[in-house]
């Protein structure tokens, strides 16, 4: 245990602050996650819609989004609007700012492909029934699209909260920011720390992580 460096956990308080860490994380996951639901949504269904200027707009902030790295993202939110603006703006608010920003448009191009699957008879035949364009959405396609939509944002939901060990680079203390702490306050004592510490951390992630992936798989077969 000892050479393996896994005795570090257990000195002080070392395993609550990897835990308390850890709920940093999965705090601005889900936040994160759910601001992204709702507003990626709404970005998929107007991404359908048949107005040029509008999917124009959209498709750049989809590419923006795709082609800039989180970590960019976040020190432009964080370090550039002080600086540009002088805005004061907390770290948490600025790593949910980016992740929302980010899984906005990764959940909004999930929608809007889930939704061309849909057959265009439905849209038809709705129409035809007497259905507006908000009826046959929120009736007809919205439920259908949900159906469809789970198994692949489960999927993303898992890809937020291993992007969230990237706020450390902006000071938020979370479950890596921790890890760190822990190897360097134990450097002189234990030399294998880094291994024992960060195995647990892996081992965290994997705990959390690895249902929520099962589960996806699981609804895809489902509702194939």
């Amino acid at each position: 245990m000892q050479a393996l460096g896994i005795d570090v956990l257990f000195k002080g308080t070392n395993l609550f602050r990897l835990l308390q860490g850890l709920w940093v994380s999965i705090e601005i996951s889900l936040i994160s996650v759910v601001i992204s639901i709702v507003l990626g949504l709404i970005v998929g269904i107007l991404m359908t819609i048949d107005r040029p200027f509008l999917r124009i707009i959209l498709k750049i902030y989809l590419e923006v989004v795709r082609i800039m790295p989180q970590m960019v993202l976040l020190f432009i939110v964080y370090f550039g609007t002080t600086r540009v603006f002088g805005w004061d703006l907390s770290a948490e608010f600025s790593a949910i700012f980016v992740f929302s920003f980010w899984g906005t448009a990764e959940m909004g191009d999930l929608v809007r492909g889930a939704i061309k699957t849909i057959p265009k008879i439905q849209f038809e035949s709705s129409l035809a029934l007497g259905f507006n364009t908000v009826q046959t959405f929120v009736v007809i396609i919205i439920p259908q699209t949900i159906r469809r939509l789970i198994p692949l944002a489960i999927n993303l939901i898992t890809r937020m909260i291993k992007t969230t060990s990237l706020v450390m680079m902006i000071g938020i203390v979370e479950v890596l920011k921790v890890a760190q702490q822990i190897i360097e306050a134990n450097r002189n004592t234990s030399p294998n720390a880094a291994f024992g510490v960060f195995a647990f951390v892996f081992f965290l992630y994997f705990i959390i992580c690895w249902p929520i992936s099962r589960l996806s798989i699981y609804l895809e077969k489902r509702w194939a």
